[in-house]
């Protein structure tokens, strides 16, 4: 007999109402509308749906995060191993079912692995020799032995992202819930932490549900899914929930064109339809362009806009970029790529003149940005960090518009049309905290691009949205270097660089080790190409294979 480990019946919930500036408030709309499902025991399923749809509220709803930390106005039955969650709190639920949420470090509540790893037990009683075997069990399944004496500080993200899996399991659950679990993490660290949950699900019986927008990452891990999309899921087998979700990953998209069963959702299996689609499309490319741009329009005419030389960024003990030299021109997109603690993000900071700087040079426009006061410096480069609400501290959409053009001398009105003609409906009264993911960070776009900077620095933009919303990103930053700007863009994302980049600069331990055209980069590497490349090499992205096809608007 099949046992049920997660189990929603009729369950719908909605936020409190929100107040308008008349002083009556508008009732919310549910995020999750008469939802109903049942994982079994040792299932892996993967929570898929855009961006804003209520996935991050749905996985709290399993262990009573939501409503009870929340607020909100919930109805309907939820149970975890059999045990009812409306009932009980969740330090009641610990022991049957662990959350880890999308920031690691903000659920940790001490500063070592084994003292993390050992704070669940201790608060559930259990007694120190037990405790002790619980926690070396651990360390040995998810490989955290050579680090279980170290500060969390000093841990890799997926080393962090290991931890926090532990710290849920050493209560023994019999249910794990995930929020994009891999955002933060390179293509390798993504995989390490992918093949423990997979090695949990499959040694151990314990049930996965886990949300993550980059499906190309997940999908080969994954038994089956659950789709929530305007406050409905659908449940089913992996491959039929697939083919019908507006977010699914390129694999997917590449079978709908091609017309191959299932369609398929991982790389084996699409290689085994694509003999017949690879011939065709490699006697087209003979005669059609392709249509992917990896020159820089005028690049040899004009000067470099960026030029770095032996560019040196050290913290205590740590050596973050050791002497590196970069130069861009405008019309360039960059693509910065390499493994989590490669330097990727020190670089940016040192770029832009906020950053500590050991060493070397940097001019933009024949300016030191380190030099200059902060509003000459937002003029030279504008960074968006890799949270862009760490960018954004009014309370309105309207009054972080308004201090833009202030900061940035530019006339009244200016953000807002730059916000405008990157993202439509944002309320201008709305607090930017509430926007969703995509909003929020083309708000903190138009705060930088206020400024007019010529260098455009991001780093890893596309956390949380999903693969429209990565598309208009990409959509928007060429438009921005088709105007003149240079762009700059930290990712993990290989998907996303296959969309936007013309160039690919891949750090290791602080040095560059790849430079040039993002295709062949991209193309040269197993870890950073692209799902279409895997299948059909030559080709990145479905759009491109579309475009040879001559079905442009598919």
């Amino acid at each position: 007999m099949t046992v049920d480990a997660i189990v929603f019946e009729h369950v719908t919930f909605a936020y409190e109402a929100a107040p308008t500036g008349a002083g009556r408030t508008v009732p919310a709309a549910p995020v999750l509308d008469d939802v109903s499902f049942a994982l079994p025991e040792g299932e892996f399923c993967l929570l898929v749906g855009p961006t804003g749809a209520g996935k991050s509220t749905l996985l709290k709803a399993v262990n009573g995060l939501v409503p009870r930390f929340t607020g909100g106005d919930m109805h309907g039955r939820i149970a975890v191993a059999g045990r009812e969650v409306r009932t009980a709190t969740p330090a009641d639920l610990a022991d049957v079912v662990g959350y880890v949420g999308q920031d690691p470090l903000a659920g940790f509540v001490t500063d070592e692995v084994e003292l993390e790893l050992a704070y669940t037990a201790e608060q559930l009683g259990i007694a120190p020799a037990a405790m002790r075997k619980r926690v070396t069990e651990i360390v040995d399944l998810l490989g955290l032995a050579d680090v279980r004496d170290r500060a969390l500080a000093q841990l890799s993200s997926g080393q962090r992202q290991r931890v926090a899996i532990g710290a849920a399991l050493v209560a023994g659950p019999a249910a794990l819930v995930l929020d994009e679990p891999t955002s933060a993490l390179d293509p390798a660290a993504a995989d390490e932490v992918l093949s423990v949950l997979h090695r949990l699900v499959h040694d151990l019986g314990v049930t996965v549900l886990l949300a993550e927008h980059r499906l190309e990452r997940v999908v080969q891990y994954a038994d089956s899914a659950l789709l929530l999309d305007g406050g409905k899921v659908a449940a089913g087998p992996l491959g039929e929930v697939l083919a019908e979700s507006p977010v699914a990953p390129p694999v997917v998209g590449l079978g709908r064109l091609a017309g191959w069963p299932g369609p398929p959702v991982t790389i084996r299996e699409a290689r085994r339809h694509a003999a017949g689609l690879r011939a065709t499309i490699t006697e087209r490319a003979r005669t059609v362009a392709r249509h992917t741009d990896t020159s820089v329009p005028s690049a040899s005419l004009e000067p470099p806009l960026l030029e770095a030389r032996g560019v040196t960024v050290d913290y205590p003990g740590v050596r973050a970029v050791a002497g590196i030299d970069l130069v861009a021109r405008r019309g360039e997109r960059i693509a910065l790529m390499g493994r989590n603690g490669s330097g990727k993000s020190s670089l940016m900071w040192a770029l832009q003149g906020t950053g500590k700087r050991s060493g070397g040079t940097v001019a933009i426009a024949g300016a030191d940005p380190a030099s200059r006061r902060p509003g000459e410096r937002r003029r030279l480069a504008g960074l968006v960090p890799a949270e862009a609400a760490d960018l954004l501290y009014a309370e309105t959409v309207a009054a972080e518009c308004a201090g833009a053009d202030a900061d940035g001398g530019a006339p009244k009105g200016a953000c807002a049309k730059i916000l405008d003609d990157l993202v439509d409906g944002v309320d201008p009264e709305t607090h930017p905290r509430d926007l969703s993911e995509g909003q929020r960070l083309a708000l903190a776009l138009a705060v930088t691009l206020t400024a007019a900077p010529p260098l455009l620095l991001l780093d890893e933009p596309t956390r949380g949205l999903d693969y429209p919303g990565k598309a208009a990103l990409a959509a928007r930053l060429k438009a921005l270097a088709q105007a003149g700007h240079c762009v700059v863009v930290s990712t993990h994302d290989v998907e996303f660089c296959a969309e936007f980049a013309s160039r690919v600069v891949v750090l290791s331990d602080g040095e560059v080790v790849a430079d040039g055209p993002a295709r062949q980069i991209t193309a040269a590497s197993p870890m950073f190409a692209p799902q279409v490349e895997k299948i059909l090499p030559g080709w990145q992205t479905v759009a491109e294979v579309a475009a040879a096809l001559g079905r442009d608007g598919e």
